[in-house]
């Protein structure tokens, strides 16, 4: 008998009830298998409660108060329950009447709802809500989030239309219907994808409008303003009261929605600031058509269409020049865009390729990835049913089915591979094999469009899902099935011959952490544990004359190994959360004994507000050694002009027998250094 938790309703009560109730969502939207919040507050979030729940995958924290939370097929109706509990609790603020509808998977309730009456302001419109990122991070962090936040309820509409061409050249294919090119049926059928496709600028426009507390139908109105001349049938220019304005054909356009509602949400709110709440309703949407209609038909427009056109040359020319380390780049990169939410630019070139050069030359590549992704799943559930593991057979089928028919990569990547992370092996692997097939077959067999262009790789004219039912719509679909095989097979019987779990000894240590070293479980009661894996040095040596000074306790610093990248930082000791900085770059563990260890990550890092930390614990939360507390991106705060070095020290210092930091020398000056892997004992203590 199915748990109830596993129900759409019963899930989203108690993800509501980890989350800190429906008044702590400020923003909140889904995508094809994940959840999105943006929280009040995160510090309320009870992060192991949320992942305990039957029927969530994962939970991860991310900079900004915000949450992914992996549910798999079921998010749209886990979305919906959630929406319809939370507008039960704040009806008003959800949306009266007045509001224009909320497109699906996205919503503004609670705090950051909005009424379109001139009389209500948006708790979002405020300045200090709005403030400017501060840290090219932050920018960078910022800029993702808005592509993304705009392309991301677009995925079920782009996945269906997908889908009816790749089902529509499978029937042409196998000679189910008439030439395509003579049919009318398969014009009509082709009208569903093209038309979407045109007027994709006004929905991206919408959805990015939305994102930035604007009236979502305003940004579309002008983006549909912008194309209207050109699906008129105009071209060249015209002229208006003796201005002459150029007409650009939008239709696909990416870059052009995104940078005028950028320039909109600017104009917008300034305008809401300086004009009279009781004329708002009328002249804010009037000065804001204008002045934004004229500076993007003058400006904007152009520059996207020349971005867009630039980008897509560059990256033909990549893929043109240099094939082979385009094949292999791409799939290699997918697996580390994918959990970081990197991958939507991605979609946006793909989208980009197809407007400015008539074909994509990405997808055939990601491709590849998609089905090194697969088959690592298979491999799981080959295993699973072998040792007749129901859990994981149940979950690796799903998301076998939903990768192969629907080409959704997140229930595999989420489900099981960033839990396993033995898998990464086995799907770089993949990778990298299919990878190389299809650079070598991509060379000796090109694509050849309709132009006569020769093109050494695989090409598409749709934007298509990588899935079985999507073979078709590739140029030299031969290829692309066969590299995708390659990929797949690979990735499989590495799975089914090495497992995908780690070595028996190691996995009983797992349980409760996601790192394990047998170094954290050395015969050494009074040690305290690296975190991290780095440079040992003495306080004198980090730097800080706060640390070097003893004030906070006898303790060694830390340079890390992983300057470049994001880290996991684990427990030093087995003990209980006392402190956790609010911006997670400091926490204090207090051992049973009474020994009191605090890790501060990074000098000054608390200027950063949290970015670049994304907390797995809070406050009262009991650890052992070795469990993974937070992931720091350690290269974020080296660009921030911070130092890196972390800094572990025993507070109570005074109140031990002694404290000795484990150093190559043990002379007075600590002036030694030396490597330690995380799990090393660093510090001894005696009580």
């Amino acid at each position: 008998m199915k748990n109830a938790v596993d129900t759409p309703a019963s899930l989203a009560s108690h993800i509501l009830d980890a989350l800190g109730g429906a008044n702590n969502i400020q923003e909140f939207t889904h995508c094809a298998t994940r959840l999105h919040v943006t929280l009040v507050d995160a510090s309320v979030v009870d992060l192991r409660r949320l992942e305990s729940v039957p029927g969530v995958l994962g939970a991860f924290p991310r900079g900004g108060n915000r949450y992914q939370i992996i549910i798999g097929g079921a998010v749209a109706s886990v979305y919906e329950r959630m929406m319809g509990a939370m507008k039960s609790v704040a009806p008003t603020a959800l949306g009266t009447s007045e509001e224009p509808a909320t497109p699906m998977g996205t919503a503004k309730p609670a705090a950051s709802a909005s009424s379109n009456t001139a009389s209500q302001e948006p708790p979002q419109s405020s300045a200090s809500h709005r403030a400017f990122p501060r840290t090219p991070r932050a920018w960078a962090g910022a800029i993702l989030d808005y592509v993304s936040d705009a392309f991301r309820p677009l995925l079920g509409v782009l996945l269906g239309a997908s889908m009816i061409i790749a089902l529509a050249n499978v029937a042409v294919a196998l000679g189910f219907t008439p030439d395509g090119d003579t049919a009318d049926g398969w014009r009509a059928l082709k009208a569903i994808w093209e038309v979407m496709f045109v007027i994709l600028p006004i929905m991206i426009a919408t959805n990015a409008a939305r994102k930035l507390n604007v009236d979502p139908w305003l940004g579309g109105a002008i983006m549909a303003a912008l194309m209207a001349p050109r699906i008129a049938g105009l071209s060249g220019g015209i002229s208006v009261f003796g201005v002459t304005i150029p007409i650009n054909d939008y239709s696909g356009s990416v870059f052009v929605p995104l940078l005028m509602v950028a320039l909109l949400g600017l104009i917008y709110h300034g305008l809401k600031r300086v004009i009279p709440d009781s004329v708002q309703l009328v002249f804010v949407p009037f000065c804001s058509l204008v002045v934004v209609y004229l500076l993007s038909i003058l400006f904007v427009g152009p520059l996207g269409v020349w971005l867009g056109d630039e980008l897509s040359t560059g990256t033909a020319w990549l893929n043109t020049h240099v094939p082979f380390l385009f094949a292999l780049l791409i799939p290699m990169l997918y697996p580390f865009l994918v959990p970081l939410g990197l991958h939507w630019p991605l979609n946006a070139l793909m989208l980009m390729n197809i407007q400015t050069l008539g074909y994509d030359f990405v997808q055939g590549p990601m491709g590849v990835w998609n089905f090194a992704c697969f088959g690592v799943t298979a491999g799981v559930l080959v295993l699973a049913i072998r040792e007749h593991d129901s859990a994981m057979r149940q979950t690796s089928l799903s998301a076998l089915l939903a990768g192969l028919l629907g080409g959704v990569s997140e229930l595999s990547l989420y489900g099981i591979h960033l839990q396993h992370r033995r898998t990464y092996r086995w799907l770089l692997a993949g990778c990298a094999a299919g990878g190389f097939s299809s650079a070598v077959l991509s060379w000796l067999f090109p694509s050849v469009l309709p132009s006569g262009q020769v093109i050494h790789g695989v090409t598409t004219t749709a934007f298509a899902f990588s899935s079985l039912l999507t073979i078709p719509v590739f140029n030299r679909a031969w290829v692309y099935a066969l590299s995708i095989a390659i990929a797949f097979v690979v990735a499989m019987v590495l799975t089914v011959l090495f497992d995908y779990r780690m070595p028996q000894s190691a996995r009983e240590d797992a349980a409760s952490a996601d790192f394990v070293d047998p170094l954290w479980h050395a015969e050494s009661p009074n040690a305290v544990f690296a975190p991290i894996a780095g440079t040992v040095v003495g306080l004198d040596a980090v730097g800080d004359p706060v640390f070097a000074s003893k004030a906070l306790g006898e303790g060694v610093g830390i340079i890390p190994d992983n300057s470049a990248g994001v880290e996991a930082v684990h427990a030093p000791i087995s003990g209980t959360i006392k402190t956790v900085a609010k911006t997670g770059h400091a926490f204090g563990v207090k051992t049973d004994e009474g020994v009191e260890v605090l890790v501060h990550i990074g000098l000054d890092t608390v200027d950063m507000d949290g970015e670049g930390f994304a907390l797995q614990i809070a406050k009262g939360d009991h650890v052992a050694a070795g469990d993974v507390l937070l992931q720091v991106d350690f290269a974020a705060i080296i660009r921030s002009g911070h130092n890196p070095v972390v800094i572990v020290t025993v507070v109570n210092t005074m109140a031990m027998t002694s404290v000795v930091p484990l150093l190559a020398t043990a002379d007075a000056q600590r002036s030694e250094s030396r490597v330690a892997a995380a799990g090393e004992p660093i510090i001894d203590v005696e009580r």
